[in-house]
Parts: C-alpha cells; structure tokens; sequence
C-alpha cells in the first residue's frame, strides 16, 4: 500500500508533460485538497520528427576519405527539452511573485528527469514531492483524487 501524499495549503501542483503544463494550487488543507487552475502554459506546436528537419541524415567525411553515416536530430525531443527549460525557469518567476512554500511536480519520469536538470536551487529546495505520472490530460478532479488517494 502507498503512502497517501499531502499536498500542503497553497502548494503549487506542477503538472506537465512535454506540450503542456499545469500549474494547480491547493486551496484545501493537506488532509481535504481543493486544487484550482492557476496557470497554463502549452509548448508551441512540436511536430513528429520525421516532419522537422532533413529527409535524412547527413554523412561526415573521415581522416582516411570513408564516409560515416550521422545520426538524425531528434528535433521533437529538443523541443521538449526546450519546453522544460521555459517551465524551469517560469516556476523561479512563479516562487518569486507569489511567495511560493512549496512545489509538488507530476510528469511522466523523462520530463521529471529534464525539470530536475534545469530547475533552480532555490525551487528545487521547495519541491516536497515528485510523482512520475502523465496526468496532463485529465480534468483536474481526477488529478486531485491520483495524487490524494
């Protein structure tokens, strides 16, 4: 059995994947939540791979005149890499305007992965929890009731 997560009054519920983000907070108590939509952010439009870049990959000349195949950019993973930066550096701006105590990010483990990388030290001191699930499509209720139960 999981432990049940609090979420602190007035913590902000960070919830995002690669496209789009939600920044919830909690208007309840830790034991009874109410989490109301704060803010949204949406990436810009991040088509498939295949439909960004080159047909296909380029080939670098070697020292001895043999030509070597280079891997295709990733260009969808870039902007999402991209997108978590933005969000990294909106949650700073989100601490500092309204005095956040405390920070809870949902997304899926990659995202996580990328948010913990280019987060401040400063948010980082205030996250209380990470939940590495992708909620972003769910109506808020059901955000609220995967995290409190």
């Amino acid at each position: 059995m999981t432990e049940r997560l609090m979420i602190p009054h007035e913590c902000r519920v960070v919830v995002g994947d690669g496209g789009k983000v939600l920044v919830l907070c909690n208007h309840g108590s830790p034991i009874a939540p109410d989490l109301r939509v704060e803010d949204v952010f949406k990436a810009p439009e991040n088509p498939a791979t295949h439909e960004q870049g080159t047909d296909r990959p380029g080939r670098a000349m070697g020292v001895d005149a043999h030509r070597s195949g280079v891997g295709q950019t990733d260009w969808h993973q870039i902007a999402e890499q991209r997108f978590a930066k933005e969000i990294a550096e909106t949650l700073e701006d989100i601490r500092r305007e309204r005095d956040v105590k405390s920070f809870i990010l949902v997304a899926p483990p990659k995202i996580l992965a990328e948010l913990r990388k280019d987060i401040s030290h400063q948010v980082r001191d205030l996250v209380v929890a990470e939940v590495a699930k992708d909620l972003t499509g769910h109506p808020v209720p059901d955000i609220q009731s995967n995290l409190a139960d």
